[in-house]
């Protein structure tokens, strides 16, 4: 009998991965303002509990920069990249610098590049945790494809909100009020967020 592997989030041992959130896609992605503020939200969060932020821009000549609405000003790597894949030797060395062990994976789009990245950060034994309130495609129905793919290969399925409070545990965590207003900072946008709904309803 195979046994499911538990797999928990530790803020010492884990990254927050922002893929391709870019200006030109703006009027493209399905829910792209969705997207844009769970990125803003785990950005800060990221913040408060000391995470590594990794930033890829797909031909950000062609694509533009990450949206304005994003300060990456603080991520550990902002990456221009052709390769579809957020795992680039640059981003590896990263994450064996801060000895990680989970990925919390956001972005777009769904079927491409967040895909890929979630198969190889599986194959070489990253733990991968996609937000499923912060991805999306163009053509939404694919989403739901990608993330069926995902967890197929291993990766956990979660929200930001269930991330953020995995991650400090208790209510006595010395940053759990920080994160908590976080949340209620946010609380009005996560009503609105027609790609948790979705996704929710799609993988009950």
């Amino acid at each position: 009998m195979s046994l499911t592997k538990i797999t928990k989030l530790s803020p010492q041992t884990t990254a927050l991965f922002v893929c391709d959130i870019q200006e030109r896609f703006k009027g493209a992605i399905w829910n792209m303002p969705s997207v844009i503020s769970v990125a803003g939200k785990m950005i800060k969060a990221s913040k408060h509990l000391d995470i590594p932020v990794i930033v890829t821009e797909q031909y950000p000549k062609g694509l533009g920069p990450t949206v304005a609405e994003l300060d990456i000003s603080d991520a550990a790597v902002c990456l221009p990249k052709t390769k579809f894949s957020m795992f680039l030797p640059d981003v590896q060395q990263a994450l064996q610098k801060h000895n990680t062990k989970s990925i919390l994976l956001l972005g777009i789009e769904s079927h491409v590049c967040v895909l890929q990245t979630a198969l190889d950060l599986l194959e070489n034994n990253y733990d991968v945790h996609v937000l499923a309130d912060g991805v999306s495609s163009c053509n939404h129905p694919e989403i739901d494809i990608a993330i069926a793919r995902m967890r197929q290969a291993g990766a956990v399925i979660t929200t930001s909100e269930s991330a953020l409070f995995q991650l400090v545990q208790d209510a006595s965590h010395e940053k759990f009020k920080g994160i908590s207003n976080l949340v209620k900072e946010y609380s009005e946008a996560t009503k609105v967020n027609k790609v948790l709904y979705k996704n929710a309803s799609a993988n009950l």
